[in-house]
């Protein structure tokens, strides 16, 4: 361990990907869904994609069809620095998307490198390792154009280490009567990890999510927080959808068990958005 750890975020290097947060610390908003199917829906445009998944609970690598026999290195491992982030890797069944699986081991990963001085930055060091540096030719070796963090629904050590590593955080949120409350503790959260650990750290945008046009709260939620954050707030809305519920249960995205249905059709405009914004970003 170095004597003295750096509070500041690195330059980003030529070719390094785009970092982008997935949290809430509400449960239930759809932060795994949308982890899923927006690394799909920016595969299926050519973007190559790492989704890490920071959720003990690991649904994000259920979600994917990765069961528990397959992940031996997890995010864990690469925490505990067991391992390398490429060394986690694992393909999943949609082309150009790729995972670093979880597993309950991380549930204990806080009592374990709260002692550290680089306790913060564990994941952003693995991160910034990722893509490769002048790699042999006779070696070729994947690089990402996203990484999309899965983080946990709780404001712990798991996802201050997101919120050092990223570039930007996304922020799923539910068309329900506290979405605001939650918003604004999180808001809080974001500055006082900009102000100490990455003071680079941006919110990328708020997507609603199940939202349920029969519904007159779900409107209301809709008009408060895009009164409340504005442009910030992304034109595409993900409504409620049963498809979208069942595909995790088939191991599966749901762009590729009903493509059809409005919810994947949702996460394709989603994907069409954020690549927008990310345009606007490098012309700026």
């Amino acid at each position: 361990m170095s004597e003295q750890v750096s509070t500041e975020q690195p330059p980003r290097a030529k070719g390094a990907p785009r970092v982008l947060a997935l949290a809430n610390q509400k449960g239930g908003v759809g932060k795994t869904t949308t982890a899923i199917n927006l690394g799909t829906a920016l595969a299926a445009v050519g973007e190559r994609v790492l989704i890490v998944d920071l959720d003990p609970q690991g649904n994000a690598s259920t979600g994917l069809g990765i069961d528990q026999r397959s992940r031996r290195l997890s995010t864990y491992d690469v925490l505990i620095g067991e391992a390398s982030m490429r060394e986690a890797v694992l393909p999943t069944a949609v082309p150009r998307l790729s995972i670093v699986p979880s597993t309950m081991d991380l549930s204990g990963l806080e009592l374990e490198i709260a002692p550290a001085r680089d306790r913060a930055f564990r994941l952003r060091n693995a991160v910034r390792a990722i893509n490769p540096v002048g790699s042999v030719p006779e070696q070729p070796v994947e690089s990402f154009d996203y990484v999309l963090i899965d983080c946990p629904p709780s404001l712990n050590l798991i996802t201050i280490n997101a919120m050092a590593a990223a570039d930007a955080i996304l922020v799923p949120l539910q068309c329900e009567f506290f979405a605001l409350e939650g918003l604004s503790q999180l808001l809080k959260t974001v500055e006082q990890v900009r102000s100490t650990l990455n003071p680079g750290l941006t919110i990328h945008g708020v997507v609603l999510t199940m939202f349920d046009a029969r519904n007159n709260l779900s409107t209301q939620v809709v008009a408060d927080v895009r009164q409340f954050m504005g442009e910030k707030v992304y034109q595409t809305i993900i409504p409620r959808n049963v498809r979208v519920s069942e595909a995790p249960s088939y191991g599966k995205p749901a762009l590729l068990y009903d493509l059809k249905c409005t919810g994947s059709q949702a996460y394709i405009r989603l994907a069409s958005e954020i690549i927008q914004r990310e345009r606007a970003l490098r012309a700026a």
